[in-house]
């Protein structure tokens, strides 16, 4: 059975795609609201038609786009979700209101009298709402109510005369009840037609394919690896080995527990090693290697995807799956790659990354250490020495001395700190949000802000007091030249081992840590359980689902965990665990592009979110919001969400926060909640630093660039 799945711009698309692939036993096709004309879709044959969700309301063309025609035309059964379910009554005379509540993210308990769309779902079930408007009732003579919530909220309708049905809810949401029978039976219904045959559709108008680029000629690498029966403390390795390169990387598990087994670190400066940046704005891949400059016009996604396929190492001896490849970071303005806009210019690469060919590896569960490099023929007694070299140098490794940064220095006046917008912009803006909430343009918005250190310090010994500060599991050092990234981010964005299973663990839901054990088990609880914290993270984590049901195969995105809650050096965080295995065509960095930003830095629907945020903030994130981490020859792939994370630059220091604004935010509550998660990089640059007294009096629209 072929459906056509109508997507109106929403995040939650690929959820449903996942739903009806497994309904169906054949995979919809996609086609944006905007992206073909009626009569080019009716040239295309299907069994029956879904309609997304999405942001907006029905009534504006831009927002339904080809959608009302369908309803108004269509001649096989049709399926409106959320946003489709008002324009199904809009179309046939309905009004679009506001709803009594908003409702994003939230559950409720959804009653019925047996229409057969539910048919085999209890006569009472619980199911998720991510809607401000719905429809007025009573609603036309064209349509039939089929369910309601506890309170008449109307969420559900049926065409009295033509088979269209409309759903308020979302049954494609993790937390919502019998949704994969909702859609079953609207197959069931479906095949149930009179005179309806399955006709198979022709190609999806968009080419969501791999790309046809041309692999180049693969070189002729190995892997030489040799492993050490003893470990280091990896803080003094890498500062004397590392310390004083210009180009090099530490991704540290300074907060070492089950996430964080590995710890790599290494620096340009082997024969094959390159650094790599890229700028949105000029579309090219700058490739340095010792001098030696290459340019190429294509994205950094696009880069990476080639050179992945074209030197692909297998391994499957080695317990980690950084087995050499590219480390580095994503930015945020890498969204304008990514179905985003290019509004804001960063000052820094919108992506840089070092091509590691030799690293060391360190096993904080087994006390070991690994030296790994790749080499081709022409390089392999070089790679046998540097093994060498490196084995003798971590045997006989001096101590080193504590960083001078985190010292407070008499005569070193008191750093200043200041915001990019001042506490009543900030205010200000979380009631923009708010707005944009309920005319139903966003379900989620994370805010964020700026915050600016006017000192350039010395990056190494500043990540050092950092990562005592605030120990991390994705902790990382990134040194690109003059410029530097010192993360203690507690959040992983995505990775993928060499089995191409993906796992997404977005957090979403902060609070600090108590002073006594009895007042930090509350606290916990009441993060685990209080609604505001599990709708933010209930809409995150569907993002996230449909992020990867855009590359993963047909019913494998699940989710073992569901908000749970990790603790850390100064917050407890409510965590969800997302999964799912990569189709055979999808390279990581595909997998990374179709994710990218992170949904638990921007809000659903993303789009439309992100298009907000660009107002709001009114400059570039940068690094900030973006991604760090790796991608192996083999495979595999880890990266951090940039949070709680210093980026060194010029003569400055900035750190970004930020939060989730939804319709239950307090507005004081969410700017003090991005104090707490400034305080332990402000604490690392400054150990008198306060938070608090951040010049909250800064006019509106300050800024520090």
């Amino acid at each position: 059975m072929k459906t056509l799945l109508i997507d109106n711009y929403d995040s939650f698309t690929y959820n449903l795609f996942q739903l009806i692939a497994e309904a169906n036993g054949d995979e919809p096709v996609v086609v944006r609201n905007d992206e073909a004309s009626w009569a080019e879709l009716c040239e295309l044959e299907f069994d029956n038609i879904v309609v997304s969700p999405g942001p907006g309301n029905p009534e504006r063309p831009q927002d339904f786009g080809v959608c009302a025609q369908a309803i108004a035309e269509a001649e096989v059964p049709l399926l409106g979700v959320c946003l489709g379910h008002q324009g199904l009554g809009f179309v046939c005379g309905s009004r679009v209101v506001h709803a009594p509540e908003v409702m994003h993210g939230r559950l409720s308990a959804v009653l019925h009298e047996g229409s057969p769309l539910f048919d085999g779902i209890p006569r009472e079930f619980q199911a998720v709402r991510y809607h401000s408007l719905c429809l007025e009732q009573p609603v036309s003579d064209e349509l039939e109510p089929i369910a309601w919530t506890s309170d008449g909220v109307l969420m559900g309708v049926a065409h009295r005369s033509r088979p269209l049905w409309g759903v308020q809810f979302h049954p494609e949401s993790i937390c919502t009840e019998h949704g994969r029978r909702l859609l079953a039976n609207f197959r069931d219904l479906t095949a149930r037609h009179a005179g309806r045959g399955a006709v198979p559709a022709l190609a999806d108008p968009v080419d969501h394919g791999p790309s046809s680029w041309r692999v180049p000629r693969r070189p002729r690498l190995e892997r030489k690896v040799r492993r050490l029966d003893a470990i280091q403390d990896t803080e003094r390795a890498f500062v004397h080995l590392y310390g004083d390169s210009p180009d090099a990387f530490w991704l540290d598990s300074s907060k070492v527990d089950e996430r964080s087994r590995f710890s790599f670190m290494g620096a340009v400066g082997g024969p094959l090693s390159a650094r790599i940046t890229y700028d949105v704005d000029d579309g090219e891949v700058v490739v340095d290697r010792g001098g030696e400059v290459e340019r190429r016009r294509e994205s950094i996604f696009d880069y990476l995807s080639h050179e992945m396929r074209r030197l692909r190492v297998v391994t499957d001896d080695l317990p980690f799956d950084f087995d050499c490849g590219f480390v580095g970071y994503f930015g945020y303005e890498l969204k304008a790659d990514c179905e985003g806009d290019a509004v804001h210019r960063s000052d820094m690469p919108d992506a840089a990354f070092l091509f590691a060919d030799r690293l060391i590896a360190f096993d904080h569960v087994e006390r070991c250490t690994y030296l790994v490099c790749v080499t081709d023929a022409d390089h392999a007694a070089d790679a046998e020495r540097w093994i060498a070299e490196t084995a003798l140098r971590l045997a006989s490794l001096p101590p080193v001395t504590e960083p001078a940064w985190g010292e407070r220095d008499s005569d070193r006046p008191p750093v200043d700190f200041r915001l990019s917008r001042s506490h009543r912009q900030y205010i200000e803006d979380i009631e923009s949000c708010k707005r944009a909430l309920t005319e139903g343009e966003t379900y989620e918005v994370c805010l964020t802000n700026r915050i600016t250190a006017a000192v350039r310090p010395d990056p190494l010994a500043l990540y050092r007091t950092l990562r005592r500060v605030n120990p991390a599991p994705f902790a990382s050092y990134l040194r690109f030249g003059d410029s530097a990234v010192l993360s203690s981010s507690p959040e992983r964005f995505l990775s993928i081992g060499r089995d191409r299973w993906v796992e997404a663990k977005p957090i979403k839901g902060t609070c600090p840590r108590g002073a006594t054990l009895a007042e930090d088990v509350r606290l916990a609880e009441e993060l685990r359980t209080g609604e505001k914290n599990r709708a933010e993270n209930l809409m995150i984590c569907d993002l996230l689902r449909n992020d990867l049901g855009v590359v993963c195969e047909v019913g494998t995105v699940h989710v073992p965990y569901l908000m749970h809650v990790e603790s850390y050096e100064t917050v407890h965080q409510l965590v969800s665990t997302v999964r799912g295995l990569l189709r055979d065509d999808v390279e990581p960095p595909d997998c990374v592009r179709a994710c990218f930003p992170g949904g638990s830095m921007t809000g659903a629907p993303k789009k439309r979110t992100m298009e907000i945020i660009d107002a709001l903030e009114g400059e570039a994130r940068g690094v900030y919001s973006g991604a760090i981490g790796y991608l192996g020859l083999g495979g595999g792939c880890d990266l951090s969400i940039v949070i709680r994370t210093l980026v060194v630059h010029g003569d400055e220091t900035t750190l970004g926060v930020g939060g989730a604004i939804i319709m239950q935010s307090d507005a004081e509550d969410e700017y003090q909640e991005t104090l707490l998660k400034g305080r332990a990089p402000m604490l690392a640059i400054d150990p008198t630093a306060d938070p608090a007294a951040l010049d909250t009096a800064a006019p509106s629209g300050v800024t520090t660039r």
